[in-house]
This record gives structure tokens, sequence and C-alpha cells, in this order.
């Protein structure tokens, strides 16, 4: 196939290509109501070749709304419930004995797709959480010495429930950096519950999204030509200062024991990158580096236990960051 085109005759121009990403967002509203951040964040990680991890308390979507993507891109998707005895061979793959050729031969797990819903991320113990830190970072899978790459594209969108319910791990901080954003998925507004309990009424089932209507609009090909347009947003040398200082305030932060490191001031550059190109400019501009600021950095950073007793949150210490950081002009 020619990797400018795709499955329906769209051609890699990039106003093409984007209002095909924006589709997207369309479709997922078929199935999902009112959370319109956490479906940008989704098809900014897609831009970006990251992985995303979705919080909430339980029954907010965070597994309809990744079922919904998966629906609604052309892309193989797998999808894994973690549990407390769930092992890291589960994920990866193993060898298995064949008898009839006396030779082992791999096998392999549900990580090896282009989608991976990771739900409940949170409720596997740290060994079997870090068996994906490989495929996250390298994207690969090295069993018995031999690595094994992934398919591209090759997405984690891992959902957990808030740390302080019962029966959960919180994830190292190790895991928790290789994830480029991290969306909270708030409850619905009373408006949104409503049209979500009319939806029900009407005999909406969240297990067939096809019968809601979910049609895929966008496919790997929308993807490739869509990562090449957003690499050529232009971004300033005072972009970049900006997201730099942005990033070593929070190491200087009284409120924070962790601030943000290297690799996460390159995931915000590359996040207000995907964004920029989104809303339709081929530059990046300072309000790009702030919408994206907080789901970027949030998970990032670590706050000191006197500064969380008094109620200081994450969110807060980046969001005072980004009011004293001076602003390019």
């Amino acid at each position: 196939m020619d990797p400018t085109t795709d499955n329906a005759g769209n051609t890699g121009d990039p106003d093409t290509v984007r209002a095909s990403l924006e589709a997207l967002r369309a479709e997922i509203a078929k199935a999902v109501v009112g959370q319109d951040p956490a479906v940008t964040g989704l098809v900014v990680a897609l831009l970006c070749r990251g992985h995303v991890l979705l919080e909430g308390v339980p029954g907010v979507a965070k597994t309809l709304l990744v079922r919904a993507l998966s629906a609604a891109l052309e892309l193989d998707t797998k999808r894994v419930q973690f549990t407390p005895d769930l092992m890291p061979s589960d994920i990866t793959g193993s060898l298995v004995y064949d008898a009839r050729t006396a030779e082992f031969s791999f096998q392999p797990g549900p990580v090896f797709t282009h989608l991976l819903l990771a739900d409940e991320i949170n409720r596997t113990p740290p060994k079997t959480q870090s068996s994906l830190l490989e495929a996250m970072e390298e994207r690969q899978v090295t069993v018995d010495g031999t690595p094994r790459p992934l398919p591209e594209p090759f997405l984690v969108a891992a959902t957990q429930n808030p740390v302080e319910y019962e029966g959960t791990y919180p994830l190292p901080e190790a895991q928790l950096d290789r994830f480029l954003l991290k969306l909270t998925i708030p409850l619905p507004s009373r408006q949104d519950e409503i049209d979500v309990l009319a939806r029900h009424a009407d005999g909406f089932n969240p297990r067939d999204l096809r019968a809601a209507g979910v049609r895929p609009v966008a496919n790997a090909d929308d993807l490739e030509a869509a990562r090449a347009a957003v690499a050529k947003t232009a971004v300033s040398p005072d972009i970049t200062a900006y997201v730099v200082d942005i990033c070593r305030a929070t190491r200087e932060s009284p409120s924070l024991t962790l601030g943000v490191s290297p690799r996460g001031a390159t995931a915000l550059l590359a996040t207000s990158r995907a964004w920029a190109w989104l809303t339709g400019r081929d530059y990046v501009t300072p309000d790009d580096v702030k919408a994206l600021a907080l789901p970027t950095l949030r998970h990032r950073v670590q706050l000191r236990p006197e500064a969380e007793m008094e109620g200081v949150t994450a969110d807060s210490v980046i969001n005072s960051i980004l009011a004293h950081v001076p602003v390019p002009r």
C-alpha cells in the first residue's frame, strides 16, 4: 500500500489527515459522554508515539473510552485485565515446549498488538507491572535473551483506580515516567450524567460499540502521515527555553521532593507540538505548552509529605509554576 494513501482513499495531505483524526472525537463521543480532554489526550499520545495512563474512580468509563478509541481506529487491539495473580509471562509471552518437534517455541503474549488496554494496571504487583517497562520504552520484548520487536504503531493505554482504594499497588516512579500523559477522568457533570442515563434508557450497550454506530475513521497510514506533519511543526528557541524553565522550576519547588527529568521536558515539547498541529498551526506557542503541561508533567513529580498533608496537589504546584515562569513574547 502507498504510505500516503489509506483504505478510504485519503491522501497524506496534512489537512485531510488532521480531519481524519478530528473525526475520532466524533466517533468516540457516540459511546462516551463529556470526556473531550481525555479524548484529545489519547489523540496527542498517538501522534507522539506515547503511552497514556487514565486515572479515575470506578465507573467513569475509562475502559469504555479506550475501547471506543480502538473501534474508531483500524488497529489491532488486545485487552489485559490486571489482577494480583497475573504473571509477567501472561503479558509478554513465553517459551512453550512442542512435543512434536522436541523444541521450545515462542508464544507471543497480548503485548504484541497495536493498542494494548491494560485495565486496572495498579491491581497487579510491581513485578508484573514492570514487565511492561521494556515494551513501553524500547518497543520490544526480550524472552530467553532474544529481543522481539513489537508492531508499529504501539500504544499502551492503562487505566487505574486512585491508589487510596483497597487492593491497589502504586506504580513505581520509573514506570510512571514511561507514560507520556496522565489523564484524570472526573465524574461527569449533572447534564452529562443525564445524557448517559438517557442513552442507556434508549438501549445503548457499552459492550456493542458497533450497534452504537462507532466506525473506523482513521488507520495506521493516517497516523504516519500525521506524525510526519507534526515533526515539521516549528519550535522557536524561546519556546524550547520556556519548556526547560518550567521543568527546572519543578526541581526547585519547596513542595516537591522530585521534579521533572529531562525526559519529561522532551515529552512536554513533543505533546505541545502535537497539540499545535491538531489546532491547525505549524508552529508552537506558549499557550500550547501551558495546555499540555498538566497531563504531561503531573505524574513526573513527587510531593513532599508535609505539602500533601496541607492539601497541596501536583496540579496546583504545576499551575503555580506556570503562573510564575516568564512567558516568551
